[in-house]
């Protein structure tokens, strides 16, 4: 399938449904799954408690757990991707097309034997366990810069994260064949609020916030299960003038938004009973763009993490985006040791 038929497929299966998401993942996985034959279901599905349901990373791989979308029929990629339809908001549901779709310009900026690494068809598909409406199952859609995981209970999502994208490049600066042109942000909103927060800063509030003069080369925790933070760090939420406490709501609910409505809002009551007071955001490195940067914004039952310190293909600096949400309680619908 080409990148722009994979683009057509994405459109396609970004209708809206109106059950409840974990009604609605249940029945696409389930009409995922009987679709495929029996090679390929011994490949995508693996029992709930395998140690690979908690095995999750989005750095470029030859292979990985699951049943990649480019040893899927149309029909089954079909279907796959309603599952993941499911499982996302619309905004969501876009990064994840977009963040495919990079694969091909990647696979443009990088030249000829890029192919086989480079491939917006190379994400793997696993459930594990079986949809059901009383025993646990999951879902994993993941390939490079993205790593998208769900867990479901008695019918309902019950946890969404690790949630993960990347985008390289953060911003496509070259003339690029496909549905992606030259200007593109995939990523545009964790970076630009991240920025216009950061700059808008008095120096007492930045002394607090800025915790380093370089950002950190990586997100933490990548590939781990949990998330072992420490005291949290950064300008308290308190502390921001009623203007900049609006920009930071409105940069954590990209992260949180990214989930179909019912569960982003369960994100956003979780924020609230804890308490906004109990959120603190912290930058490290450059305060302008193309300098490497980095932000987290920590709460009581959460954490985000957004970097951008390496080059994109062509070499230009910092343009290159990694971002994750966590839930502190437990990722993977465990609890959190």
């Amino acid at each position: 399938m080409s990148t722009l038929c994979l683009a057509s497929l994405c459109v396609l299966v970004g209708m809206k449904v109106a059950d409840p998401p974990g009604q609605q993942m249940q029945s696409f996985g389930s009409a995922f799954l009987d679709s495929l034959d029996d090679d390929q279901l011994a490949i995508a599905r693996m029992p709930y408690d395998s140690a690979e349901r908690l095995a999750w990373h989005f750095i470029p791989k030859p292979t990985r757990k699951g049943l990649p979308l480019k040893d899927m029929n149309t029909a089954q990629r079909t279907a796959a991707l309603r599952l993941l339809r499911a499982a996302l908001s619309e905004a969501g549901y876009e990064k994840a097309s977009q963040i495919m779709l990079l694969e091909g310009v990647l696979r443009q900026l990088e030249g000829p034997g890029s192919e086989s690494r480079r491939d917006p068809q190379k994400y793997y598909v696993t459930l594990f366990g079986a949809p059901s409406e009383t025993e646990p199952w999951g879902l994993s859609f993941e390939g490079h810069h993205m790593s998208l995981n769900f867990s479901c209970r008695g019918g309902q999502l019950v946890d969404s994260t690790p949630q993960f994208f990347a985008s390289n490049p953060a911003t496509i600066q070259s003339d690029v064949e496909g549905p992606l042109g030259k200007g593109t942000r995939v990523l545009r909103e964790e970076e630009t609020l991240g920025f216009e927060l950061v700059n808008g800063l008095n120096a007492q509030q930045a002394e607090s916030a800025i915790i380093a003069n370089k950002a950190p080369a990586e997100i933490r925790f990548a590939g781990e299960p949990q998330a072992d933070v420490g005291e949290p760090e950064g300008i308290r939420f308190g502390r921001l003038s009623e203007d900049q406490a609006e920009l930071l709501t409105r940069l954590v609910r990209v992260y949180t938004d990214a989930a179909p409505d019912p569960i982003a809002q369960q994100r956003r009551d979780a924020i609230q009973s804890s308490g906004w007071d109990k959120v603190h955001f912290a930058w490290a490195g450059a305060t302008k763009p193309g300098i490497g940067h980095y932000y987290r914004v920590r709460g009581e039952g959460f954490l985000i993490e957004f970097v951008n310190t390496q080059a994109d293909a062509s070499g230009n600096p910092a343009n290159h985006i990694h971002c994750v949400w966590r839930d502190l309680t437990g990722d993977f619908d465990l609890p959190h040791n």
